[in-house]
């Protein structure tokens, strides 16, 4: 999704019945929330407070099945929840220095009037959210409340900013959870301070978390234009900034689908199942390739493997903090998979000292 955003006749297209996904608190995706599979893996050590358990092998062979089974027959709560009405985007013109504030107003403007058709239609809970980005103080690039919901969301100066890091979401990312995603983007805005601008990046929609979609690279493969476009217009904003690319969990998938080509410094993954390429190499990028993990996310027991299941490419190969995959691997603490960007934590400090140049400083995995 680029400044302007996807047309109206081009997201009804790609989407004609997308429902809207339901948002679950402690569901895995997110950074800097606890998340479920963590926290399950702690009680059954109450021994061994903040350290993740190795999965025996037979429980590896169960979770591998489950994956399967998401795919042969998944189950979503997506068909309960109809889809809301809600404004086409806001009509923005090619975004630059002088533009950009008329475009925050235009998408302020028209998350109050989405507000206000979710409330009219019902849904409390997506009329409270769209609601809190009406903000006069919020500031996002791009707006759209339809289905699941795409926004592009700015923490700093953009146009004055020395060092700016693209956020990438990974799995159960909609308008309706999007606090949670916020929260990491607000953590590492504050740790950079006013020399850098964030940008939170909802620009794909993203798969649920138990859904065929999240074991493959199919809605990867429909944002990586979205998201080379999107970089290569903040570029025309922002001519002189040092970019950073910073995804989680699937949004790695992403990140490596779009690497080729960008024009960015560096390419932070972090809790990544797999990019879908053997190698950082494999990515065809110029910039640094970082990857870091916390020791205590899940994300380290699924199989870091693909097959072909039913003519459909399963999984998504070499882990990306494996040595045999190439990456320059960062430490990333004790946390879980939605903790990267928590707050004092040893992850966030060296995501924003690569983002800060600063890598000397770094400590490594």
């Amino acid at each position: 999704m680029g400044l302007r955003g996807r047309s109206a006749t081009a997201r009804a297209a790609a989407q004609p019945e997308r429902p809207k996904r339901s948002g679950q608190p402690g569901q895995p995706g997110q950074p800097g929330q606890p998340d479920q599979p963590d926290q399950a893996s702690k009680q059954g050590q109450p021994g061994r407070p903040g350290k993740r358990p190795r999965w025996p092998r037979a429980r590896r062979g169960l979770l591998a099945a489950l994956i399967t089974g998401a795919l042969v027959a998944p189950i979503s709560a997506a068909a309960a929840h109809p889809e809301i009405p809600a404004p086409t985007p806001a009509h923005i013109a090619p975004v630059t220095p002088t533009t950009l504030d008329s475009a925050y107003a235009a998408n302020r403007a028209n998350a109050a009037e989405a507000s206000r058709m979710a409330a009219a239609h019902g849904d409390r809970s997506r009329a409270a959210a769209v609601r809190s980005m009406a903000d006069p103080a919020r500031n996002f690039l791009t707006f759209d409340a339809r289905g699941p919901g795409l926004a592009a969301e700015v923490f700093g100066d953009l146009t004055k900013a020395d060092h700016v890091a693209v956020l990438v979401p990974g799995s159960d990312t909609s308008l309706d959870t999007y606090d949670r995603f916020r929260a990491g983007a607000l953590a590492l805005h504050q740790r950079l301070g006013p020399r850098a601008a964030v940008i939170a990046w909802l620009g794909y929609d993203t798969p649920g978390t138990i859904s065929p979609d999240v074991l493959t690279t199919g809605l990867a493969k429909e944002a990586a234009p979205e998201l080379r476009e999107f970089i290569s217009e903040l570029r025309r904003v922002n001519g002189h900034a040092r970019f950073t690319l910073l995804c989680h969990s699937y949004g790695t998938v992403v990140g490596a689908r779009a690497a080729s080509g960008l024009d960015i410094s560096d390419l932070v993954l972090i809790g990544s199942p797999g990019t879908g390429v053997d190698s950082a190499a494999d990515l065809h990028t110029r910039a640094r390739v970082w990857a870091g993990r916390g020791g205590d996310d899940w994300i380290a027991d699924v199989p870091h493997t693909r097959a072909d299941l039913f003519g459909t490419t399963v999984g998504f190969g070499t882990d990306a903090v494996s040595p045999s995959f190439g990456a320059r691997v960062f430490a990333a603490g004790d946390g879980g998979h939605s903790d990267y960007l928590k707050p004092g934590s040893v992850s966030l400090a060296n995501v924003a000292r690569i983002v800060l140049g600063e890598t000397s400083e770094m400590t490594h995995g």
